[in-house]
């Protein structure tokens, strides 16, 4: 069993998730919060199984994770 932090972002008309710190891109999708982390779990257990272990130790392992907002001239 290995824990994952997982980001779930709300869209107009989707929920995307994804986990931090493993190597690739493993993206979730679905219609409700339960169905794209559902949907990201499966990824990244397909993930596992098709590149290995190695893939998941991210080093320095994520401890925290924080969202912040940002103004920026353009």
């Amino acid at each position: 069993m290995k824990q994952f932090k997982i980001v779930v972002e709300k869209h107009q008309d989707v929920y995307v998730a994804y986990p931090l710190g493993l190597r690739g891109v493993v993206v979730g999708q679905g219609e409700s919060y339960e169905s794209a982390l559902e949907n990201v779990k499966s990824a990244i257990k397909f993930h596992i199984e098709t590149f290995g272990l190695d893939e998941i130790d991210s080093d320095p392992p994520v401890l925290e994770a924080f969202i912040a907002e940002a103004q920026i001239a353009v």
